[in-house]
């Protein structure tokens, strides 16, 4: 049996755990914002009440968020109850920025201490996983990954990403898989990310995720995949090359 055939042949119940495409996560924030700033008239008040949605949205139970067909209808309904209640009930200045996403940053423990990799071998590796990726190949990605490899996603409480960690050479790669689901405009490019070599996803020319990931030996051990929009703004600043 191929590695693309035991991935797809894995329970369907296990699904929720591979998460949507960056894509259609970005074309669900902007449709949100738009919402928003149709009924708010500000674009600082649309952020902010599409903020306090997904605000609500990650206070619920996993077992609730899976129960919920269309993650969208459910969004956009509340940005809609949200705006409303505060187009009826007018703030004191400053205080519609003041709730933030309770949704804690990505851990940063490290799931287990690295075998001594040189910089070759880690940016082997990081490149291997790229072509993999690109390529939307899990045969060519499920040796590059480690038994036990873990990946986190920190969207920041600013995007429907994964919350909790995912564990599992299998998990990590469908997770890895869909997150970069390929549209047309999106490119992924080894690029130096904390000193070490990284993956920066582009959609046209806006960073829309980084990656860094810890190789031990000939495999990954850890993917750390920041889509926080807060903490990538500096990528879209000028900031980086």
């Amino acid at each position: 049996m191929s590695q693309t055939a035991r991935l797809s042949g894995l329970s369907h119940v296990n699904r929720v755990d591979d998460g949507p495409p960056l894509a259609e996560l970005l074309d669900e924030r902007r449709h949100l914002v738009a919402l928003a700033h149709r009924m708010l008239g500000s674009a600082d008040d649309a952020e902010s009440a599409v903020d306090e949605c997904y605000r609500r949205w990650y206070a619920l139970s996993d077992r609730e968020r899976e129960r919920i067909p269309v993650p969208l209808t459910w969004l956009s309904a509340g940005v809609d109850r949200i705006c409303r209640v505060r187009r009826a009930l007018p703030q004191p200045e400053g205080a519609a920025h003041a709730v933030r996403p309770t949704v804690p940053d990505t851990i940063v423990a490290r799931p287990r201490t690295p075998e001594p990799t040189t910089l070759r071998q880690h940016d082997a590796v990081v490149h291997a996983v790229r072509r993999a990726l690109l390529a939307a190949d899990a045969d060519l990605l499920l040796p590059l990954l480690a038994p036990d490899a873990t990946a986190f996603f920190d969207g920041g409480g600013k995007i429907r990403t994964l919350v909790a960690p995912v564990h599992g050479r299998d998990r990590v790669a469908r997770g890895l898989l869909s997150l970069l689901d390929r549209s047309p405009h999106t490119t992924l490019a080894a690029h130096s990310v904390n000193g070490r070599t990284g993956l920066v996803v582009r959609h046209g020319r806006r960073v829309v995720a980084v990656l860094s990931l810890d190789v031990s030996g000939a495999e990954a051990v850890g993917v750390w995949v920041v889509v926080n929009l807060d903490k990538l703004r500096s990528w879209n600043a000028g900031h980086r090359p």
